[in-house]
């Protein structure tokens, strides 16, 4: 008879996770807190947490939930810990076309939907394209064919001298705003893959007239946003943006999903996609990129929540 998948998971697991004392004050560690800083805000004794982090105590399983929900652990990251202490992971990962969360594929179809003419994408936790809406392929015009063969990462496709990097005015700024929002991924969530991917893109070659563009930007939306510009037939386009997530997640996967939705930043883009709407040309990118609620193989992952 064939083991349940999660007694699966969790001996498989179990051959891979060090020790949760030593796991928790990484992450105590990672949140630059120290250990009184945090027994303070799980109100339990230092000593305690110290006895749980050297091993000389083991947490219950509320305690680990406890401790995680006061670090800020992502749920994948929970699981792991649960495991290292023990106990089954308690947070599923389901595929995205699991009828359980059909009203999260409705409610992202609808937002994608919604913001055409301007453009927005899904994107996953290691920024792989889960879904965009009809105003993103125009954009991509230009971008190598392997760059937009799914599973397409979107900082690779931004900053890759064959993608969209050449296409983008301010190259320097964004890629600078880029790199810094994934070195803050990377200190929230210790995620190796994450690390590998800045390592790759920081080896792309580094654009160096930044000087009197970003002076330009600066006096023109106040230093208080970066904004990315790209080069088009239609002229240049300027987008800020924003990022929309899940607000209470207990899923895995619906955790690690986020809207990345682009606003014109000008009266001149505006008016310039609101002409385009309604006639964007199919791409190479589309048969990859549908709604999540069509989707059948759906690919691997200031805020607002949703």
């Amino acid at each position: 008879m064939e083991a349940p998948r999660g007694s699966r998971y969790h001996r498989a697991m179990n051959n891979l996770v060090r020790p949760v004392g030593g796991m928790l004050r990484e992450w105590r560690q990672r949140r630059r807190l120290s250990q009184l800083d945090l027994a303070c805000e799980a109100e339990i004794s230092a000593r305690h947490l110290s006895f749980l982090e050297t091993g000389r105590a083991s947490p219950s399983r509320d305690m680990v939930l406890h401790l995680a929900e006061q670090l800020e652990i992502p749920l994948r990251e929970r699981n792991v810990l649960l495991v290292a202490a023990g106990y089954a992971p308690v947070f599923p990962e389901r595929a995205i076309t699991d009828p359980a969360l059909h009203a999260a594929r409705e409610a992202i179809d609808l937002v994608l939907a919604g913001h055409e003419p301007y453009p927005a994408i899904a994107i996953d936790r290691h920024w792989t394209l889960a879904a965009s809406n009809n105003a993103v392929p125009p954009l991509l015009a230009g971008a190598a064919p392997a760059l937009l063969q799914p599973p397409v990462n979107v900082l690779r496709l931004s900053l890759h001298p064959d993608g969209l990097a050449p296409r983008i005015a301010n190259l320097p700024q964004w890629r600078s705003h880029l790199l810094a929002r994934l070195r803050h991924q990377i200190n929230i969530t210790a995620d190796p893959m994450l690390v590998e991917l800045m390592r790759e893109l920081s080896e792309y070659p580094v654009p160096s007239s930044a000087g009197s563009t970003e002076r330009a930007q600066e006096r023109e939306f106040g230093g208080v946003v970066v904004p990315v510009q790209f080069v088009t037939e239609a002229g240049v386009l300027s987008f800020i943006s924003t990022t929309t997530v899940f607000g209470t997640p207990v899923d895995v996967t619906l955790s690690e999903l986020a809207l990345e939705s682009f606003f014109p930043a000008d009266a001149a883009t505006a008016e310039t996609l609101r002409h385009l709407g309604g006639r964007s040309a199919p791409s190479a990118l589309a048969e990859g990129t549908r709604p999540l609620s069509a989707s059948t193989t759906p690919h691997p992952r200031g805020r607002t929540v949703l």
